[in-house]
């Protein structure tokens, strides 16, 4: 695993989850129109879990109802996925399903740009969905994201990485994983070294049972095998989105 950058993680503390996603969709927007206005092609890196959705939400409104939400050319956008539960396409568990439901088919993407994990129809295993999405990474990625989103369990996993499991020390772009603590129990994610292949890393927590967790992860000196999120840092930047209630043990 490589050394993270030495520039302190800046924290953004909201009232509640429905200011945090506010601010959240809000930030992303405007990283997004800058990126476009210098002439890039932004990748980004979607994360799923309630405070995702609610972002989500945001930022198909934003797209509709606001100025600044209206100057991103959502065609110009690549989309990838931190992780994604190994289930069937039309499983309710699929990070996808509710991406496209609640944002990304109210917005004018080009499909070409989307590029979910394999799910259970498309790849025979996860090992082969894994494999399959590292492929994908290759051809179409930029070699950086602009923005990974990562959301954080009470656990302190992030994406589908979970303390004491051998893929913390993976060094592939994607593993599986099987016996997730948390169902669905057979998972694909990007590693480690992946997920810190981004100029902007943005982790978005919200609620009181994630308080001890985020505390953990911000911890000098807490090992990545016992609270994964303390092993992802962007190159540039390293923000914590949080509401009151998950920042109240800081």
């Amino acid at each position: 695993m490589t050394d993270l950058p030495d520039a302190e993680p800046l924290i953004e503390v909201h009232e509640n989850r429905d200011d945090l996603a506010v601010a959240v969709a809000g930030e992303l927007v405007h990283r997004l129109v800058e990126a476009q206005a210098d002439g890039g092609v932004p990748q980004i890196a979607l994360t799923g879990g309630s405070v995702a959705d609610a972002v989500h939400r945001e930022l198909a409104r934003l797209t509709v109802e606001s100025e600044i939400g209206s100057e991103v050319d959502w065609s110009r956008v690549v989309f990838w996925w931190g992780d994604e539960r190994f289930v069937e396409p039309a499983s309710p568990d699929r990070n996808e399903r509710l991406a496209r439901e609640l944002f990304l088919d109210q917005v004018d993407v080009d499909p070409a740009n989307v590029h979910p994990m394999p799910s259970t129809e498309s790849a025979e295993s996860a090992e082969a969905g894994a494999a399959a999405y590292a492929d994908e990474l290759r051809t179409h990625g930029s070699g950086t994201f602009e923005i990974v989103m990562l959301g954080l369990g009470p656990d302190a996993h992030v994406a589908s990485l979970f303390p004491g499991f051998p893929q913390l020390d993976a060094d592939e772009i994607a593993v599986a994983v099987h016996d997730s603590p948390k169902p669905p129990p057979d998972r694909i994610s990007l590693t480690l070294p992946c997920l810190n292949r981004a100029r902007s890393v943005w982790f978005v927590v919200s609620g009181e049972e994630k308080a001890g967790a985020v505390a953990l992860a911000l911890a000098d000196g807490t090992d990545v095998h016992d609270a994964p999120a303390a092993g992802v840092a962007g190159q540039a930047e390293t923000i914590w989105f949080l509401d009151r209630a998950a920042a109240s043990r800081l």
